[in-house]
C-alpha cells in the first residue's frame, strides 16, 4: 500500500509546482498526526463511560466499545500502518518538493541545495514529531471524546452509507449449550 501511495504522490508531485507540493506534504503529516491521535485515544480510553452512553442510546457508543475492546488492533493499524506510511512518503514528497524548488530556482551552487535541502527537511521534521507530541498529549487527556467522535464516524458510515467496519456478533440463540453434549449422564 506503501508503493502504491508513494508512486501515486510522486507522480501527482513531479507535475506539480513547488507551493502546490508543499501544501500536499503538509496535508500527509497531518494525516499521520491525526491517525495517531486516533490510535492512542483508542489505547488510552476507558471502556466504562461507553457502556453508560450505549444504555442512553447515544449513537456512535456501540461502534466506540468495539474501538476500546480492540484497541490494540485498531492502535497498531492507526500508529504502524497509517501513522508511518504517511511520515515515509512525506518524506519522499519532501525530497521531490526540494527537487521541484531547486529546479525552478535554477539552483547551481552546492551551498543554496544544501541549504533549501536541510531547511526543508528539518522544517517538515519539525512539523511530524512536534504535531506527534502535541498530539500524544491530547488523544490521552481527551480520550473517551476521541474515541466517542470515531464512534459516531463509524455510526454515520454504517447508517447512512451502508458501510459496515465491524461485523456483528453471531445470535446466540443460534449458538450450541456449552458443555459437552455427548457426555454421558450419570444418575
Amino acid at each position: 500500500m506503501a508503493a502504491i501511495l508513494s508512486v501515486a504522490s510522486t507522480s501527482i508531485l513531479g507535475k506539480a509546482g513547488w507551493g502546490v507540493g508543499m501544501v500536499i506534504v503538509l496535508m500527509l503529516v497531518l494525516i499521520g498526526v491525526f491517525f495517531d491521535i486516533m490510535g492512542l485515544a483508542a489505547a488510552a480510553a476507558k471502556e466504562t463511560p461507553f457502556h453508560a452512553m450505549a444504555a442512553e442510546r447515544v449513537r456512535g457508543a456501540k461502534q466506540a466499545i468495539y474501538i476500546v475492546r480492540n484497541a490494540d488492533r485498531f492502535s497498531n493499524f492507526c500508529n504502524d500502518v497509517i501513522g508511518d506510511m504517511t511520515g515515509v512518503i512525506s518524506g519522499s514528497a519532501t525530497a521531490i518538493v526540494v527537487t521541484n524548488l531547486l529546479w525552478s530556482m535554477n539552483a547551481d551552487s552546492v551551498w543554496m541545495t544544501t541549504a533549501v535541502s536541510v531547511t526543508f527537511t528539518g522544517l517538515v521534521s519539525a512539523l511530524t514529531v512536534g504535531g506527534k507530541a502535541l498530539g500524544k498529549s491530547f488523544a490521552i487527556h481527551y480520550s473517551t471524546s476521541i474515541v466517542l467522535l470515531i464512534g459516531k464516524c463509524f455510526y454515520f458510515l454504517d447508517s447512512k452509507l451502508h458501510i459496515r467496519l465491524f461485523t456483528k456478533k453471531r445470535d446466540k440463540s443460534k449458538q450450541r449449550k456449552r458443555g459437552n453434549s455427548r457426555a454421558a449422564r450419570t444418575d
